[in-house]
C-alpha cells in the first residue's frame, strides 16, 4: 500500500473525490485536503502530508494549471521523483512538466476502469522507486556528515581597465560550470555567487551565509597576450588555505589554466573525479582563444540590460559573427548571435533573420537551450503557441536554470494573457541574473493585473535598485532609465522620474522600446494621460514590431488609455500599417 498525496484545484473537487475513491479501493492510502480536521493549521497539514507521501498524484486541468498551490505541489513531486501526473479532458500539463508520461483520464467514460488501472500501476511503480531512492539516499548520508560544497566568488579584475571585467567574469563562470560537473561537489550557482561581486567581505561570513564548506577566490590580470590568474581555496571552518596557485601564461593557455584550477580543487578536496566528469571539464565550446574572447565580450553586452538598444544588439551580432568565422563550430556564439538577431526582429521590427544561426547552434549542440528560445519566438509569431512552448520545455529540460529560457517562457505566457504562469517564470528569471531589471519591471505590470500591491511594490523596489546599478555603470542606458522611472513613480519620487524620462528621450529619441515603457509609466503609474499619449504617439511613429503590438493588447499598463479616441486611432493605424488585422478581429481569432 502506497501513501498518496492528491493535488488538485478547488474547482475540480468532484473529480478529485472520484479519483481518490477509485485509487483507495485498490488498497492505497490517498490523502487530499478534505482529510484536514477542523481547527488544524491548513498549510502545516498540507506540508506534512506532502512530505510523508510516497507518490504525488497531480490532477492537471485548466483550473489547476492556473493554481500556484498545485504548481508548487507538482514541483515538489517532480523534484523528488514522486510525481505521477494525470490529465482530465485532454488538458496539457504546463511548461516544466511535459517531459513526464501523463495518464489521460475520463472518469465517466467507457475506458475509465482501464485508465484507473494504468494509474494504479504507475503509483505502485513510483512508490517502489521512491522507497529505493530514499533508502539509497539514507545510506549515502551515513558515512558523510556534510557534503563538500563550494562558492566560487567572482574573480577580481586586476587589469587596470574596467573594460576587461567581461574577461574575469567569464573565467569565473567557466570555473563554476566546470566544478558543477563534479557529482561529489555541491557548487553554489552563478547568480548567487555574483551577488558578492564588488563587496569586501570576510570569507568566513560568505561561507556562513551560504552554508558551504569551502570558498574559492581569485584575480585575473590580462595584458596584451599574457594573462596572470591567482586562485586560493579556503576552508570555511578555519579560514586557512587548502590550496593556492598563480599562473603566468600566454593568453592561448587560458583553457589549460581553467582545467588545471578545476582539477587542482578536486584533488585538494580529495574528491573522486569520474572519467566522464574529467572529459566534461575538458570539453569546451571552442579551442580558439580569439573566438572565446569575442564571445565573452558579446555575452557581457547581452546581460548588461540594454533592452531595445539597436546599437548594442548589432555590436553583439558583429562580435559573434567574428567568433564563428574563427570557429565555425562554436555553438554558443551562434546561439548568442541568434538571440540578438531575434531581439532586433521581434522588438524593433528589423528584417534580421535569426533562424539560420539558431538552427546552426542546435545542429552543433542539441542540448544548448538558448537557441531554442529563438525557435520558440518564431513559432509564437506564427500563432503556433503550443509548439513554441514545446521548444521551451525541451530547453528547460536541458537547463532549468537558463535565464534566457525562463525569461522567454514568461514573455510568451504574458502575451497569451496567462499572468499566473508569466509571474512564475519572471520570478525565476529575476533570480538567475543579478543585472536583469527587465524581469522585475515586468512583474510590476503582472502584479498590477492581479491586484497584489505588496508584491508590486517589492518588484518595483528591485527594479529601481538594479536600474540604478546599470545607470551607474552606463549613464546612457535608456532602458534602465525608463524602467527606473516607472518604479520611482510608485514611490512618489515624481520629479526624479520625470527627469529620468527626459534624459532617456534626449539620449535615444528613436528607441521604440524605451518610448513604450515610458508611456506605460506615465499612463499606469503617474496617470498623466497627455504625457502618455505623446510618448505613445512617438512610439507608434517609430515602432515596426507586431510582437510589441500584440504585447500591448494584454498589457495592464495600457488599460487607462484603451478607450481614449486618440490612442485607439493611433493603435489601429499602426496595426494597419504593419499588416495586422483590426483589433476586434484579432481578439476574435485568438479567443
Amino acid at each position: 500500500m502506497a501513501r498518496i498525496f492528491l493535488s488538485y484545484a478547488r474547482e475540480d473537487v468532484d473529480s478529485a473525490k472520484q479519483l481518490a475513491e477509485s485509487v483507495g479501493r485498490a488498497g492505497h492510502d490517498v490523502w487530499w485536503d478534505r482529510h484536514i480536521q477542523g481547527g488544524s493549521r491548513f498549510t502545516t497539514e498540507i506540508d506534512r502530508a506532502l512530505k510523508d507521501a510516497e507518490v504525488v498524484v497531480v490532477l492537471w486541468t485548466e483550473a489547476s494549471i492556473e493554481s500556484a498551490w498545485v504548481q508548487d505541489e507538482a514541483a515538489e513531486g517532480r523534484d523528488t521523483g514522486r510525481l505521477v501526473p494525470v490529465t482530465l479532458s485532454g488538458c496539457r500539463p504546463p511548461l516544466g512538466f511535459r517531459q513526464f508520461h501523463t495518464i489521460s483520464l475520463d472518469l465517466n467514460g467507457s475506458a475509465a476502469a482501464e485508465q484507473v488501472d494504468e494509474l494504479i500501476a504507475a503509483v505502485a511503480n513510483t512508490a517502489g522507486e521512491g522507497a529505493a531512492a530514499k533508502e539509497a539516499a539514507h545510506a549515502a548520508e551515513q558515512p558523510l556528515q556534510r557534503q563538500t560544497s563550494i562558492c566560487v566568488l567572482p574573480f577580481v579584475n586586476m587589469s587596470g581597465d574596467p573594460e576587461q571585467e567581461y574577461f574575469s567574469d567569464g573565467i569565473t563562470e567557466d570555473i563554476i560550470t566546470d566544478l558543477s560537473k563534479v557529482s561529489a561537489l555541491l557548487v553554489i550557482a552563478r547568480n548567487t555567487s555574483f551577488t558578492f561581486k564588488g563587496k569586501v567581505m570576510d570569507v568566513k561570513d560568505v561561507a556562513r551565509a551560504l552554508d558551504v564548506t569551502h570558498v574559492l577566490e581569485g584575480s585575473v590580470r590580462k595584458a596584451g597576450d599574457r594573462v596572470r590568474i591567482t586562485a586560493q581555496l579556503i576552508d570555511a571552518a578555519t579560514g586557512g588555505h587548502v590550496w593556492a596557485d598563480r599562473y603566468d601564461r600566454d593568453l592561448t593557455d587560458i583553457f589549460a589554466i581553467q582545467d588545471e584550477i578545476s582539477k587542482s580543487i578536486v584533488a585538494a578536496l580529495r574528491l573522486k573525479l569520474l572519467p566522464n566528469e574529467k572529459k566534461a571539464i575538458e570539453t569546451r565550446g571552442t579551442s580558439n582563444i580569439d573566438a572565446y574572447n569575442l564571445y565573452l565580450m558579446a555575452r557581457q553586452q547581452w546581460i548588461s540590460g540594454t533592452y531595445g538598444d539597436r546599437r548594442c544588439a548589432e555590436a553583439i551580432i558583429r562580435m559573434c559573427k567574428q567568433a564563428v568565422t574563427l570557429d565555425a563550430n562554436y555553438a554558443e556564439a551562434w546561439a548568442l548571435m541568434a538571440l540578438a538577431q531575434a531581439e532586433l526582429r521581434f522588438w524593433l521590427g528589423t528584417d534580421d533573420d535569426a533562424l539560420p544561426a539558431a538552427e546552426r547552434a542546435i545542429a552543433i549542440n542539441p542540448d544548448l537551450p538558448e537557441a531554442r528560445c529563438v525557435k520558440a519566438r518564431y513559432l509564437e509569431q506564427d500563432g503556433r503557441v503550443e509548439e513554441a512552448l514545446e521548444q521551451l520545455d525541451l530547453a528547460l529540460r536541458s537547463n532549468p536554470e537558463s535565464w534566457e529560457v525562463n525569461r522567454e517562457a514568461a514573455r510568451i505566457y504574458f502575451r497569451q494573457g496567462r499572468i499566473a504562469d508569466a509571474i512564475r517564470f519572471f520570478e525565476k528569471s529575476m533570480t538567475l541574473m543579478p543585472t536583469d531589471f527587465h524581469s522585475p519591471s515586468m512583474l510590476v505590470s503582472c502584479y498590477l493585473s492581479t491586484g497584489d500591491e505588496e508584491a508590486r511594490r517589492r518588484a518595483a523596489k528591485l527594479t529601481l535598485e538594479r536600474s540604478e546599478a546599470a545607470i551607474a555603470k552606463d549613464p546612457s542606458n535608456v532602458a534602465a532609465l525608463a524602467a527606473g522611472a516607472a518604479s520611482l513613480v510608485l514611490f512618489d519620487e515624481i520629479d526624479r522620474a520625470r527627469e529620468w524620462s527626459r534624459r532617456a528621450v534626449l539620449l535615444d529619441p528613436d528607441n521604440p522600446s524605451m518610448l513604450y515603457n515610458l508611456g506605460c509609466s506615465f499612463g499606469a503609474n503617474l496617470k498623466d494621460r497627455d504625457a502618455a499619449l505623446d510618448l505613445f504617439g512617438q512610439f507608434f511613429e517609430r515602432g515596426k514590431s507586431t510582437t510589441v503590438l500584440r504585447h500591448m493588447e494584454v498589457d495592464p499598463d495600457i488599460d487607462l488609455l484603451r478607450d481614449d479616441p486618440r490612442f485607439k486611432a493611433m493603435f489601429e493605424a499602426a496595426r494597419e500599417r504593419l499588416g495586422m488585422p483590426p483589433l476586434a478581429a484579432s481578439k476574435a481569432r485568438s479567443a
